[in-house]
């Protein structure tokens, strides 16, 4: 059963603006498995021993927020551009999946 959905976004009113004028992303962007939890959190739903599907392995902050909404797989396909947040998860015990998609 599906629970919850997210995706890179602005927080609520904010402009839907993700990257500045040189195409960087903007400090406040949450990133989308902040978006999911936030959203979990915010309903009757619970995620403990839930697994949550990303595009992209996680960064450290969306390791930290994964590992507290206990969430206990992790399931992704692209790798992110540091292992950080992988390596706080597998220290976590959380499941970590990477399956790659040709």
């Amino acid at each position: 059963m599906i629970i919850s959905d997210g995706y890179n976004g602005t927080p609520v009113g904010f402009e839907n603006v993700c990257e500045d004028e040189y195409n960087r992303t903007r400090p406040y962007v949450l990133h989308a498995e902040a978006n999911a939890i936030t959203k979990v959190a915010a309903s009757n739903n619970n995620s403990k021993g839930a697994t949550i599907y990303i595009t992209s392995s996680p960064c450290i902050e969306c390791a930290k927020l994964i590992i507290q909404a206990g969430i206990k797989r992790v399931v992704f396909s692209e790798k992110y551009h540091t292992d950080e947040g992988v390596d706080l998860l597998k220290r976590a015990g959380i499941t970590v999946n990477f399956i790659e998609i040709t």
